[in-house]
Order: structure tokens, then sequence, then C-alpha cells
């Protein structure tokens, strides 16, 4: 067997690299530079989000360099890694490489780019978009972004800081299912009235780009002092997170508008949804998981006339837990039932026992790893974890490509029935001529 390396260790050894270098017109983004490069420039942005290891964004890349080039100095063209800065990748929504977005007049509301992938495409889009954001400043939209500037527009609205009272802080902040940065202070401190406005532009920010669900709160803790004891608030301006069922935590992050906004923006993408686990009904949901993703991951669940829809119920929860825990990953994660993916099953050497059973599949390198250990989820946490550090052995997909995938009815989350009697006419059947065929 080959070391699963192949299937992981890809990713961090292209990842040091990336697809762009200094020597290329596109300009490479993190999240240490976006918000100056990006959110707080007056230029057209087209960003391509991409994963080092995908196919598609290795086909891209000549095309969106050439792009970049014939665009220098009239529209601006970068690309994050958003598999290594999955942060900023999360944050707009980025599920699937190559995502390319455009960000225009409003930096804060980028459009998905919908244009071919050559080079011809990306540039007849980028002047179209370049051409209708100098109309919209011409008829007194308007354009630039002071809302990413430190002066200027970008005070915030002191709306979007919550005020936070010992009488509506456990409704408003613990019984909410948002992240909170909440920040005790006191109206004679100095240090606290210089974060004012920082916190104040800051939440304006993180309103918008996590729609609302990073919320930024204040307590006058001379006030409030039941809250100010409870938290054991000693000094201002004291920052807390606060994420639902979790003990709070101590903000230890820059104080400036740029520090706070990175910060909540981190606990946004943690707070992500995880991906949908996705019955397998048909060759186009195997083949655009698997081919959209690094990693597809694939149960076979016991027939539902061995668990019941109880039993397979509480599979489906243990895959979704894991889909939770590793939701950073952007891995596939998909299911199927013994029996109804034959070519599938057989193609990952599963087939006709041991059910449950698990596979994670590398569709660029037709290369899949077995679960060995349980099927529970300590055991592929165990199994996952040794595939993002490379390890575990890997075989090669029976046939080298993706098997042919039936289209199957979707589990209707009900017991099975079995056939009942009257399925079954024995009338026609000659008892005799089977004793004779069985000798």
């Amino acid at each position: 067997t080959m070391r699963l390396g192949v299937l992981a260790c890809s990713l961090t050894v292209l990842s040091v690299h990336g697809l762009y270098s200094a020597s290329d017109d596109v300009v490479e983004l993190n999240p240490s530079n976006f918000n100056r490069e990006v959110m707080q420039s007056d230029s057209l942005w087209l960003v391509e989000f991409y994963a080092p290891w995908c196919g598609h964004c290795k086909n891209l890349a000549p095309e969106w360099k050439k792009a970049a080039t014939a665009l220098k100095g009239i529209v601006k063209v970068g690309a994050v890694d958003a598999d290594q800065h999955n942060s900023l990748g999360g944050q707009y929504g980025v599920r699937g490489f190559p995502t390319i977005k455009i960000f225009g007049a409003n930096k804060h509301k980028p459009e998905d780019y919908q244009g071919g992938r050559s080079s011809q495409a990306i540039v007849d889009s980028a002047l179209n978009a370049l051409r209708s954001l100098v109309k919209d400043r011409l008829g007194g939209k308007t354009g630039g972004s002071d809302s990413g500037r430190q002066s200027g527009g970008g005070a915030g609205n002191k709306k979007d800081v919550v005020e936070l009272t010992d009488d509506n802080f456990d409704s408003t902040v613990l019984d909410s299912g948002d992240v909170w940065m909440v920040e005790f202070f006191a109206p004679w401190c100095g240090h606290c009235k210089n974060l004012e406005p920082e916190w104040t532009a800051a939440a304006s920010e993180v309103k918008e780009q996590t729609k609302g669900k990073v919320k930024l709160g204040a307590v006058d803790a001379t006030v409030h002092q039941g809250l100010a004891s409870r938290y054991g608030i000693r000094g201002f301006p004291t920052i807390k997170i606060f994420r639902k069922g979790e003990e709070p935590e101590d903000y230890q992050g820059g104080r400036t508008r740029t520090d706070i906004v990175a910060h909540a923006l981190d606990l946004y993408s943690d707070n992500i949804p995880p991906p949908e686990l996705r019955e397998i009904l048909s060759e186009d949901i195997l083949k655009k998981t698997c081919e959209d993703y690094q990693l597809c991951i694939i149960s076979v669940l016991p027939h539902i006339l061995d668990t019941g829809a109880s039993g397979r119920n509480s599979y489906l929860e243990v895959m979704r837990t894991m889909a939770e825990k590793y939701k950073k990953k952007m891995w596939g994660w998909l299911w199927t039932e013994a029996g109804a993916q034959m070519e599938l099953e057989s193609s990952l050497g599963i087939g006709g026992f041991g059910y449950p059973a698990m596979a994670a599949i590398n569709a660029r390198k037709m290369k899949f790893a077995l679960l060995r250990g349980s099927f529970s989820e300590t055991g592929i946490h165990e199994f996952l974890r040794e595939l993002s550090v490379g390890r575990g052995s890997t075989a090669t997909v029976g046939g080298g490509a993706l098997p042919k995938i039936n289209t199957v009815e979707p589990w209707d989350g009900k017991d099975g029935v079995l056939p009942t009697e009257d399925d079954i006419d024995l009338s026609d059947v000659d008892l005799d001529e089977l004793e004779k065929t069985e000798l």
C-alpha cells in the first residue's frame, strides 16, 4: 500500500507555494492584507478563491495570470489560497474551488463571477463591471469604499454596538445562537474612550460581513455591577467572547478596528454551518461532491431492515458530528445503503459484509483509504486525523475511475418493510423440480 501522504501531504507541500508568486501580476491576498488591499481600495477587484490541490484551479491559473497582466493598472486581480486561509473563504461563503468574486463599489457585497474561464472571458467581464461602476459614479451613486477606511465614512453606527445590561444580558447573549464579543467598560476610563470609535466601526463592519452572526456588545460595568462581578471584571476595558454552550473566554487581540474585525471573522468561520451530508441518489451527486472537494467521505450503512430507522439515524448523527468537527477542511460527505451501489462498493473493496463501512476518496488521484477502526466518533476521528497529517494506507479506486452509480429513490426516513407473503406467488413453483435441481 502507498502512504496516505499522496492524499493529504500534497496539500501542505503545494500550499506553501500556492499557484501564484511575486513575479505574477496577480496580487496574493491573505487575512492580514485583504482589508488594506481590497476593502479600503477604490479599485474594482476580481478575486479568485482557490485551493492548490484543485485541478480546475490549476487549469485556471495561467488564464488568471494572463488576465491580470492585460488588466494591469485598470482592474486589480487577486487570489486567495482559501485552503490555507479558510477564514477568508468561509467569510465569503466559499464552498467549492475555484470561486471568483467581483468586488465593486460596495466592497461588502461582492458579486459572484458567472463568466467563462478563459483570459478573454475574464477580461471582458472585468471591463463590463468597470463600465457599470464608472456609470454609477457618473450618475452620482456612491463609489469608492469609505466604509473600509479608518477615518471618514468608517465611523460605524453606534446602534450596531448592542447595549447590554443586568436585565437583558442572559436573554440577549447567553440564549442566542450567535457569537458575541462583549466589552466591559467604565465611562471614566481613558483606554475605554480610545477603544470606543474602533469598537463602533468594527461592530458595523462585522455585522455586515458576518450577516449578523457575530455581534459586538458593551456593558457599563459601573452601572451593571452584577455582570461585572459574575465575570470577574478587574480592569477596563475587558473584552470577553461568548459562544453558546461554552465558557466565556478573554479576548487577547489588538484594540484597533482591523484587529477586532479579523478576530470576529475567525470566530465566524469557526461558526459556519457544516457541509451537507447527502445520500448518493445519482451519478451527479457523487461526481459533483468528489470532484469539487479535496476529499469525499463516503459511508455505506447497513440495510434498513438490519438497523431500522433509529439505528440508521444514529449512524447519520455520527457522520454529521464528524462533518461539523472537520468543516474547515472543505470535505464532501456522502452516504448510501448497503447493496444500493454495488459497483461503488466493489471499487472500494467494501462489498458484502462489514457494514457500516467508510472510505475517503481523493478523486484527482483516484486513491482511497478505508476506515479500519470502529464506526464511532472516536474511530472516525482517528481515521480522519491520520488522513489530515498524511498517514495511513491508500489503494487505487477499482477501475481507476469513479464507478457507475445507480439512480435510486431517497430514503423516506422510515423503518424498512419486509416483502409480504402476498408478494411471493408459490403456485407456479414446481417443488419436485426444485428438489431435482438442488441434487
